[in-house]
């Protein structure tokens, strides 16, 4: 059954950040993701990890000046010394934290520079943390966004991320595949899965339109959640949703779809 991951970025934004741990683990999660835990000492995001039980699987790298609209460097030319000193960071926080992989946002592309300037950079910069997270026994995902939410976004298909995993050519690094931005970019969502499960390190969902809870739109998530199991899929799936109209009610769908938390079984008493 699938393991799901509370995104405390979308879940539990009722109360303050600190606060979304001991909800999250209150609802039955054992499993936790959110994009940035910069603005946070780890000992403090650990301190609230081990205080409910929880384990993080996903946090992002350093994406730049993102109060500015800049939504990752690493396909940047120009902004290598501040990529490297990102994945320093990144995997400073993730050992702090015991998380396993590490998501890679490419960034908005610039144009006053060429696609192939934009690909050689990438190419460079993901090989560069592949290769330091490998040293820490880490795992690199690198995520697509469909170009209707983020224009000009540098990577927003599939295709194009498995490029980039091909040029880069390290084991350690995966497809995260947002169900969401496919569905909004691409479609043929179980044929993608399907045909590259043994690539994709990371799963996130919600429903469109919207980017509500499944059930909200017009994707088919008994289908979908049905086919991982069939693959054998390992990993979590985050729940990168915007919860309609609460956080509490929007996880109805689990129980629905014949589903729990806590690993697949039944929501667990908060330590």
């Amino acid at each position: 059954m699938p393991k799901f991951a509370a995104n405390l970025n979308f879940l539990f934004t009722e109360v303050p950040f600190l606060e979304r741990f001991a909800l999250a683990r209150a609802a039955g999660f054992t499993a936790v993701e959110y994009p940035f835990p910069y603005d946070y000492d780890p000992r403090v995001l650990k301190e609230r990890l081990e205080a409910n039980g929880l384990a993080q699987v996903l946090f992002n790298m350093p994406p730049g000046d993102w109060a500015g609209g800049e939504r990752g460097i690493a396909a940047l030319p120009g902004r290598r010394g501040e990529f490297r000193a990102g994945v320093a960071k990144a995997v400073e926080y993730a050992l702090a934290l015991g998380v396993p992989r590490i998501n890679c946002l490419a960034g908005i592309r610039s144009e006053r520079r060429s696609d192939a300037e934009h690909w050689r950079t990438l190419t460079a910069n993901v090989r560069y943390a592949a290769e330091v997270l490998n040293a820490h026994g880490l795992t690199l995902v690198v995520e697509f966004i469909n170009r209707f939410d983020m224009p000009g976004f540098f990577l927003n298909r599939t295709a194009l991320v498995l490029s980039l995993l091909d040029r880069v050519a390290m084991p350690n690094v995966l497809l995260q595949y947002d169900i969401y931005h496919a569905q909004r970019e691409e479609g043929e969502l179980v044929a993608t899965l399907r045909r590259h499960i043994d690539r994709i390190g990371h799963i996130q969902l919600a429903d469109n339109p919207g980017r509500h809870q499944p059930g909200t739109g017009e994707i088919n998530y008994p289908f979908i959640l049905a086919a991982l199991d069939a693959l054998g899929y390992q990993g979590h799936v985050g729940l990168e949703y915007i919860p309609s109209p609460d956080t509490a009610s929007s996880l109805g769908w689990i129980n629905r779809l014949g589903y729990g938390l806590s690993a697949g079984k039944t929501a667990a008493t908060p330590k």
